[in-house]
Formats: structure tokens, sequence, C-alpha cells
């Protein structure tokens, strides 16, 4: 089976982990051991920030950043539905209230014209999702929250490496979040990051991932054990530096499939506007005017080739049993999207043949 994505781990971080091990020092009551510190400094680097603060999962990291914010019951947050529910998760958990709101239908990003005309006076944050490793319409996003006085939380899970008028993605937001979990662009097995420009947010931020502290047991804050561990972030430094080439490969594999997949009308493929740049964590089709079972038996004859196509995401949060408390949605963008696309194998595992593979066997099913 050609996995819809697969952890590219060497020996290099094989060593940085043994290293790690025979130092004696895996983890820090603060969350701030020597190799944590040294790559959030070397991440902060890499997508222009001034502050990097590493925790154990993206969802911590949004979880944080939600806290951060000063997201409370009675609040409400806009976010678009289609996405991972951790999104909408760190929301619940601080006991506001998810906002959905629809998506463009050529970029699956959250829609910004949709976005003013749900804001209330409980609104106290837009969390947009680059989804797919395609950055969001954020200067627009940016405008609309400077004029509401809203906080821009931004999901950078899947874009490692992408950019938007030329900067890396979290410029436009107060506070990005992103995930190094195995299947992401770059992994440390489990991890994620947050990173902003603010000295006094990200000051409460690292108080927030260590129990509220700012030393060791005295909280000033309700906070979380959020702590990265050494190990994850030994390896979070090796392939950091090899991420460059990653993306290359991913950048690569797309264009061979875009090339062979573009003589076939059936398909949407995916778009990278001008102006922005795509980290293609996954490469989404979509199956244009096409019912849920059509898609579904593509996907399973794909299996049946050994191709681990897979769909993101076949059920909208405000469609999910837990959320469908938080009120009654129309987002037909967001539904027919979910009946429709499928992602195709385009990590750096993936050889030329097996591009060419896939491609073709999607073509065959097809017809």
């Amino acid at each position: 089976m050609i996995p819809i994505n697969a952890p590219q781990i060497g020996e290099e971080e094989i060593e940085a982990v043994v290293k790690v091990m025979k130092s004696g020092v895996i983890t820090h009551g603060l969350g701030a051991g020597p190799m944590v510190t040294k790559f959030e400094k070397a991440f902060a680097r890499f997508v222009k920030a001034k502050h990097a603060i590493a925790v154990n999962s993206g969802t911590a990291a949004l979880h944080l950043a939600v806290t951060a914010a000063g997201i409370k019951q009675g609040d409400e947050v806009i976010l678009p539905s289609f996405t991972f529910v951790s999104t909408a998760e760190v929301v619940a958990m601080n006991r506001a209230k998810p906002v959905f709101v629809d998506i463009n239908p050529e970029t699956y990003n959250v829609d910004p014209e949709k976005i003013g005309k749900i804001v209330t006076k409980k609104t106290k944050a837009i969390i947009s999702v680059d989804l797919y490793g395609l950055p969001c319409d954020m200067k627009v996003i940016r405008e609309i929250a400077d004029k509401h006085g809203l906080a821009i939380i931004e999901d950078a899970a899947q874009a490692h490496g992408a950019t938007y008028k030329g900067k890396p993605v979290g410029v436009f937001s107060d506070m990005a979040c992103w995930s190094f979990y195995a299947s992401k662009n770059m992994t440390t097995g489990e991890g994620g990051m947050v990173t902003t420009n603010s000295d006094e947010t990200a000051e409460k931020l690292r108080a927030l991932r260590s129990h509220g502290e700012k030393e060791k047991y005295k909280s000033l804050m309700l906070g979380h054990n959020y702590h990265m561990p050494e190990i994850q972030a030994a390896i979070g430094c090796i392939q950091l530096k090899r991420l460059p080439k990653f993306l290359a490969k991913r950048r690569e594999n797309a264009r061979r499939l875009t090339a062979k997949l573009k003589e076939n009308n059936k398909l949407q493929l995916p778009k990278e506007p001008k102006g922005y740049r795509h980290s293609w964590y996954l490469y989404t089709v979509r199956l244009k005017n096409a019912k849920k079972t059509r898609r579904d038996k593509i996907v399973e004859k794909l299996h049946k080739r050994g191709i681990g196509a897979e769909v993101y995401y076949r059920n909208p949060i405000h469609l999910m049993p837990y959320y469908r408390k938080f009120g009654k949605y129309k987002l037909p963008e967001t539904e027919k999207a979910a009946n429709q696309v499928f992602s195709l194998p385009v990590h750096p595992g993936v050889t030329k043949e097996q591009t060419d593979f896939i491609a073709e066997s999607v073509l065959e099913i097809l017809k």
C-alpha cells in the first residue's frame, strides 16, 4: 500500500534521540529544556516569528492559543466546519461557542466574505485553517478582525513551509498553531508549536504550558501540562533542517499528478492562486457533480490497487453528534465538498513511478 502520508525518519534523527537519552536530560520542569529551546529558536527563524512555544501536540497548541486569547464561557469563535475536529474542540473546551462558517469551493478554506456577516457582540476571535497546506486569504481576514476588534488564531497544522504574499503563514495572525504529528510535513511523532510576535502573548503561552507557572511551584494562573519532551525536540531540530527537501519532493509529486490528471474533466484539481505557495500536505481532488457513494467507490477501488487515498473530511464538524448542540447551520459548500473530495499520496516517500501509477489508476477508474 502507498500510504497517504509517511514519516521520513533517518539515522540522523535516531542519533539525535540517542544523544538526548544518554545526556540524562529528557524533560524540563517548565517545558523549556535545552533541546526544546533550540528547536523553538530554529522554528521561529524558519517562520519569521519573534517567538515560538513548543508543546506536546497540535491540539495543545490550539488550546493554549484559544486560552491565551482570553476565550471563555459565553464567547463566540468563528471557524470553518471543514477541518479536523480539534479546531472546534479547543473552543468547546473553554466553554465558548464555535460558530461555523462556510468555505470557498475552490480553495476549501474559510470564505472571508461570509465571516463579517456572522460577527456578533459575543464574537471574540476567528480561527482560520490553512487546509491541505494552502494558506487562507489572511489579509482580508485581518481587515475583518481589525474592524471588529477580534483576535486571529491561524491553524497552520498542515502548512509548514507555505507562504502567503511572499511571507510565511502566521504573519497576519496573532498566533499561529502548528502540528508535528507523524503524518505532517515534518514530525516529532507528536508535538506542536505556537508562534507569535507579541512578547506579552508569548510570556502568557509559556506560563499556560506549564501549570500557569513562570517559576516552579508558583502558579500565577490556571494552566496545563503541555510540555514537549526533549526527545521530540531533538527529532524536530533534524526534521526542520530536512523540511525544504521534503517540501520540494511534495511539490514535484503534486506537479506530476496535475500534469497527468488535468486531461480528465471530471476532476477539480487543487489550485495554487497567485501570491500563494502551497505546502502540499495533501493533494486533494474533487469529483465534480458526484454523490458521496460514487466518490467512496473510487476510493475503495484505489485501495484495492494499493493506493492509500483518503477522504479529508467526510464528516463536517457541525454535523457531528456532539457539535449539533451549538446550532443548526446551512453550509452548502462545506457539505458538498465533504461528499466529493479525496486525497492522493504526494509525500516525499512516493517515487516518480508510484506517482505515475497513482495518476494512471485514477484515470482508468474514472473511465
